[in-house]
């Protein structure tokens, strides 16, 4: 006979972690168990060398607003990220979080750029954003003394003559995802939430009074179990199609994946570390995924701190870092192989971008890192391979971002995609909660409004809230303002 359970978290990461806190502090008295099928939690996208540890706030990231006109992605983007801190801030006075410092630090956000057409771009990016709350601080240059003194490596040995500028904030920040996801887990077991590592869930099937069975097998021993749920979150990162296919619910109709995976190079040079105190965003190349946008960013992860560029596109059939060569095929259904073809069909420049990256040797990516840092030396950096990205594709479009899929009845759901993903984590788990909880949204608003201040509220329609609200979590998560 299988157990029964309020809550069944399927995979170790941020996104679990984040749902499964919000949940025990909202209904402290239901039961949550977690299942994650390696031998630890944030070992996938949520491991800090599996992705870049931006907090994703469109303070540089130039694919959140391709038209330099229109602001409203980033100001989205930006929104979210400021959700984000309040929880964590509101974590860090409850005891659920450690001090700032063990996950958060301030590390300025900017953007570089070169040739005229880029540099008018950005130049035109700035006077739009710098009208929005949200983006009051930022800083336009294209005097190479000012930009050397932002960030000297991009700056020493230059060729001159040729057009380039930078925008900066100094309110940016580095974020390590996977102390956030180990510190929650912890919180969460100290509270009675059961986290089973190394176990596998493999199968999925609704019973007519609502609930769900899952079948599972524990990875050492292969001891096979069921467990029986009234609710169930799929965050298993590219897994998740899987799991929500045999779930068999019709809302995942359609849907299809496509792995896209990254390497980066890497420094710990005390020297290099010393000379650069921000993440630097680029233009993406012609036909290159938004996620795949040059950087060059300081990191903090346990204390240290190094550089990383990149990120190098790779390709796996796998679904994840340490998934299985079969996952690209698995997925394929009736109901999603004719938008997977078109997709395959309509992005020719991407197939072209994958395979360039692909054929590029260890010298080349070098020289990618030279467009950046003019003075780097390759025996300073080494190549690391980071997370398995699942991108979504429906419609026969390849979808950049997150979408939350969800049944009809609200008994199931699950993430779906990549970036901007962990940073706006908190704004997606709301979401969720209020289609698949409506009923009980009224009784759980006041305990949100409490971790949440602005809960509900958006910052860049008032000036003088966004202000009080930033320096306020500034102070909480030790950041610049």
């Amino acid at each position: 006979m299988s157990e029964s359970v309020d809550v069944v978290l399927i995979g170790g990461g941020v996104m679990s972690a984040t749902l499964g806190t919000l949940l025990k502090e909202l209904q402290p008295d239901w039961k949550i168990v977690t299942f994650e099928r390696l031998g630890d939690v944030a070992q996938e996208s949520s491991n800090p060398w599996n992705n870049a540890g931006t907090g994703h706030s469109a303070l540089c990231e130039l694919n959140y607003m391709p038209d330099a006109n229109d602001p409203a992605k980033a100001i989205g983007i930006n929104e979210q990220f400021q959700v984000s801190r309040q929880l964590w801030s509101s974590f860090i006075d409850r005891g659920i979080l450690d001090e700032a410092s063990t996950f958060i630090n301030s590390t300025p956000h900017m953007t570089f750029v070169r040739g005229e057409k880029d540099v008018a771009y950005l130049k035109q990016r700035y006077e739009t954003l710098k009208q929005q709350p949200l983006f009051r601080g930022i800083e336009y240059s294209e005097d190479s003394r000012v930009i050397n003194q932002w960030a000297p490596l991009l700056m020493q040995k230059r060729r001159k003559g040729e057009p380039f500028a930078a925008t900066r904030v100094e309110a940016g920040s580095d974020v390590d995802f996977g102390s956030v996801t180990r510190q929650l887990f912890a919180y969460l077991e100290k509270q009675g939430a059961e986290l089973r590592l190394n176990h596998e869930v493999k199968k999925l099937r609704k019973k007519s009074d609502g609930t769900w069975d899952l079948t599972y097998r524990n990875r050492v021993g292969r001891t096979p179990g069921r467990i029986n749920a009234r609710f169930v979150f799929v965050g298993a990162g590219g897994w998740a199609i899987k799991l929500l296919q045999s779930a068999g619910i019709p809302e995942i109709k359609g849907y299809g994946v496509f792995p896209i995976g990254g390497q980066f190079l890497k420094t710990t040079n005390p020297k290099l570390v010393a000379q650069h105190e921000a993440k630097v965003y680029s233009q993406a190349a012609v036909g290159a995924p938004p996620m795949s946008v040059p950087h060059l960013d300081a990191r903090r992860v346990d204390g240290e701190g190094s550089l990383m560029f990149g990120p190098f596109a790779t390709f796996s059939p796998k679904f994840l870092k340490q998934g299985r060569w079969i996952d690209i095929v698995q997925q394929v259904r009736l109901s999603n192989i004719g938008s997977m073809l078109k997709v395959g069909a309509t992005n020719l420049s991407l197939v072209r971008y994958l395979v360039s990256e692909l054929l590029k040797s260890r010298a080349e990516k070098i020289e990618s890192l030279r467009e950046f840092m003019p003075t780097a030396e390759g025996d300073d950096w080494e190549l690391i391979q980071a997370g398995q990205r699942a991108q979504v594709m429906k419609g026969g479009k390849l979808q950049f971002g997150t979408e939350v899929v969800s049944a009809a009845d609200g008994s199931i759901a699950g993430l779906l995609g990549a970036s901007p993903g962990a940073s706006t984590t908190v704004s997606i788990m709301l979401n969720l909660l209020r289609d698949c909880f409506p009923d009980r949204m009224a009784a759980w608003e006041p305990k949100l409004r409490d971790l949440i201040p602005t809960y509900g509220t958006a910052l860049n329609a008032d000036a003088d809230l966004a202000v009080r609200t930033e320096t306020a979590t500034a102070e909480k998560l030790g950041l610049r303002v």
